[in-house]
C-alpha cells in the first residue's frame, strides 16, 4: 500500500515538473515534527497539523486576492497516515478557482521520512477563503491539465457545499433510524473549556486562525472521546464544517464537545466553539464533527461501548450522528473513489443524489480535461479522437453548429427530445426530477449485449430498459460550458441494468456550438464501438449527423451566442 502510493506522489511531481506553467497561486510549506508539536504516541497532533494546513491555505489566497482573506468553510478531511517525531510535513496550496467572493484552495499533505527516503500522502482537503474586505476576484486561468480539472470540478464541489445542510435534514424526516440505549451515559463524556485568545494566536489581520480554532476544538473533541473509550482515540476525519464568525484578539472561546453517538468500532463526537468578550452575548464560530478510532495494540479499532443519550436534544444529536454516518460512507465512496473503481450502476435515492450528481458531471469534466486525445477520422467537419490509457478507452464525437449554445442545452438537456434523432432511444419518460439540475429518465434500448454467436443483439429485437440520471449544469463563469452528464443507476422499482448504456453525452456549449459527445467505453460495449474506430462502420457519425439535423430544424433565431460543447 505504501510503495503504491510513493508510485502516485512520484508520478504526480514528474508530471507537474513536465508542465510548463505552474499556478502562481501555489504556496508551499515544510516543518519537521519536534517533540512539542506531538501527542502521547510521539506522533504529530493532528490540531498541530491543522493549524500549518490553514496558514498555507490562506497565504495561497492571499497571493491570489492580493489583500487579507479569512477561512470560510473546509470540506471533509481525512486522516489515513500518520506522521511520527523526526519526520518532515511537506504541504502545498494553490488556489483551484476564483469565484466573485470566495475561492477554493487544494491543500495537499505529504510526510518525509528523512532516513529511508520514503514518501507517502497524509490527507488532502479543499478549504474555502473570501476576502475581509469587498473585493471583486479575478479569474484564474487553468494551464495544465491539472489544473483544468481542479478548476472545472470546483464549481461542483462548490454546488455541493451549499447543499450540504439540506442533505442531513432531508435524510432524518425520511428515515425511522434505530432506538438509543447505551451502557455509557452521554453526559459524562461532555467537556467544557475556555481559551483566552492572544496575540500568538491571530494572524496579522488580529483575527484568530482558523487553525488555531480547529486545534482547540480537535483538544475537546479527544478528551470527550477519551472518556467513554478510557483510553487514547485516533482522529480519523473531520466532516465539512463552515465558520460562522469572526474572533479576535482577547475574545474567550468556549469550547464544548460531547460524544454524540457510538457505533462498534467508532464514534462520532459533537464540537461548538462560541466567542464572547466581557459581559457581551456568546457569539457561535464553529460546529463540527469528528471520527474516533480506538487502536489496539496490533493497529485495528477496538470495539467500542454504546452510549446512552441524554433526553431532548441528546437523542436529536445521536440520530443525526446516524445519519451523518451515511452520509460519510456515501461521500468517501462515490465521491473519493477513483472513476475506475465506481459500478456501472450505482443505487439512486435522495440521500445519496448530490454525491451521485457529482461524480457524474466530475467523471465527464475530468474527461474532457484530457490533453492528448488523438484525432482518429473526420468526415463531413464531423471529427472522432480517441483515448487510450490504463487499459481503458474513450471516445469523442465533436463537430461545430450553427446553433445557439443556450439553446442546444435546452435540447439536447431533456432526454426525452432523443427519441426525434437518436435509433438507441426507443422510448425514454421523465420518472423523477430530483432537483432544479438533476433528473431520472427511464429508458428503453435495443441491448448490446454479446449474443452466443459472438455478435451483437441490437437487431434481434431484444430490448433493455435502464434508468439514467441526467445531470445539467450551465455555465459558472465566463469560459465555462454548458453539461449535459449521464450515468446509469438503479431504483427499487426498476431492475438494475448489465452495463453503462452507450449514450451521447453533451460537451460545453458556446456561440456557434461546439457540441462534443464523450464516452467511457466498458469492456461490455467495446467491440460493439471498436468498428467505428477501426473505420469499419459510421454508425457514430450517422447519430452525429441526424443530432446536428435536429438541432438546426428546432432552432431558434437568436443572436450568436458563445461558443457551446455539450459532455
Amino acid at each position: 500500500m505504501m510503495k503504491e502510493e510513493e508510485k502516485e506522489i512520484k508520478e504526480e511531481e514528474e508530471e507537474e515538473e513536465e508542465e510548463e506553467e505552474v499556478n502562481p497561486t501555489e504556496v508551499k510549506m515544510s516543518q519537521i515534527v519536534m517533540p512539542s508539536h506531538s501527542n502521547h504516541r510521539q506522533e504529530l497532533s493532528v490540531g498541530q497539523l491543522l493549524k500549518w494546513m490553514d496558514s498555507t491555505a490562506c497565504l495561497s489566497a492571499e497571493k491570489h486576492a492580493g489583500c487579507s482573506c479569512v477561512t470560510a468553510s473546509i470540506d471533509d478531511i481525512y486522516f489515513d497516515q500518520t506522521i511520527s517525531v523526526g519526520q518532515v510535513v511537506n504541504i502545498k496550496a494553490k488556489v483551484n478557482r476564483a469565484f466573485n467572493t470566495s475561492m477554493e484552495v487544494g491543500i495537499v499533505v505529504v510526510c518525509e521520512d528523512l532516513f529511508t527516503d520514503r514518501r507517502w500522502r497524509v490527507c488532502h482537503a479543499f478549504a474555502t477563503f473570501v476576502t475581509q474586505r469587498s473585493v471583486q476576484l479575478s479569474p484564474l486561468r487553468p494551464g495544465s491539465q491539472q489544473q483544468q480539472e481542479e478548476h472545472s470540478l470546483a464549481a461542483e464541489r462548490r454546488r455541493m457545499r451549499r447543499v450540504h445542510d439540506d442533505i442531513i435534514k432531508d435524510l432524518l424526516s425520511d428515515r425511522t433510524f434505530q432506538q438509543a440505549g447505551g451502557v455509557v451515559a452521554a453526559e459524562k463524556t461532555r467537556v467544557e473549556s475556555v481559551e483566552l485568545v492572544l496575540p500568538p494566536h491571530a494572524n496579522h489581520q488580529v483575527n484568530t486562525f482558523g487553525g488555531q480554532i480547529m486545534a482547540w476544538m480537535v483538544n475537546v473533541a479527544t478528551i470527550a472521546a477519551s472518556r467513554l473509550c478510557h483510553a487514547h482515540p485516533s482522529l480519523r476525519s473531520i466532516d465539512m464544517f463552515t465558520f460562522r464568525g469572526p474572533s479576535q484578539v482577547g475574545d474567550r472561546l468556549l469550547l464544548r464537545a460531547i460524544v454524540n453517538n457510538a457505533f462498534r468500532t467508532s464514534m462520532e463526537v459533537g464540537v461548538q466553539a462560541e466567542a464572547y468578550r466581557g459581559g457581551g452575548p456568546n457569539r457561535h464560530i464553529n460546529s463540527a464533527f469528528m471520527t474516533f478510532e480506538v487502536p489496539d495494540a496490533h493497529g485495528n479499532p477496538r470495539t467500542l461501548p454504546r452510549i446512552r443519550p441524554e433526553p431532548l436534544h441528546g437523542e436529536r444529536r445521536f440520530q443525526e450522528a446516524i445519519a451523518r454516518k451515511k452520509i460519510r460512507l456515501d461521500r468517501k465512496y462515490i465521491i473519493s473513489c477513483k472513476q475506475a473503481e465506481v459500478p456501472l450502476s450505482v443505487p439512486w435515492n435522495p440521500s445519496n443524489q448530490v454525491y451521485l450528481s457529482y461524480n457524474n458531471v466530475s467523471a465527464l469534466k475530468m474527461l474532457a480535461a484530457r490533453n492528448n486525445w488523438q484525432l482518429n477520422s473526420k468526415e463531413d467537419q464531423v471529427c472522432l479522437y480517441t483515448l487510450e490509457e490504463q487499459g481503458s478507452l474513450s471516445f469523442r464525437v465533436e463537430a461545430e453548429l450553427d446553433v445557439s449554445a443556450q439553446r442546444a442545452f435546452r435540447l439536447l438537456g431533456d432526454l426525452r427530445n432523443r427519441t426525434h434523432w437518436d435509433r438507441h432511444y426507443l422510448e425514454c419518460d421523465l420518472i423523477r426530477s430530483a432537483d432544479k439540475d438533476d433528473f431520472l429518465y427511464r429508458v428503453v434500448a435495443p441491448s448490446v449485449d454479446p449474443a452466443p454467436g459472438g455478435s451483437a443483439n441490437q437487431d434481434a429485437g431484444v430490448l433493455q430498459e435502464f434508468i439514467l440520471l441526467a445531470s445539467r449544469r450551465r455555465p459558472c463563469g465566463p469560459g465555462d460550458p454548458y453539461v449535459v452528464a449521464l450515468r446509469s443507476v438503479s431504483l427499487p422499482t426498476h431492475p438494475t441494468p448489465p452495463l453503462l448504456p452507450l449514450l451521447p453525452l453533451p460537451h460545453p456549449p458556446e456561440s456557434t456550438s461546439l457540441i462534443s459527445y464523450y464516452n467511457q467505453a466498458s469492456p461490455e460495449v467495446l467491440p460493439y464501438i471498436s468498428t467505428d474506430i477501426a473505420g469499419l462502420s459510421s454508425s457514430f457519425y450517422r447519430s452525429f449527423c441526424c443530432c446536428r439535423q435536429y438541432l438546426t430544424q428546432n432552432c431558434l433565431p437568436s443572436r450568436t451566442s458563445p461558443k457551446t460543447a455539450v459532455h
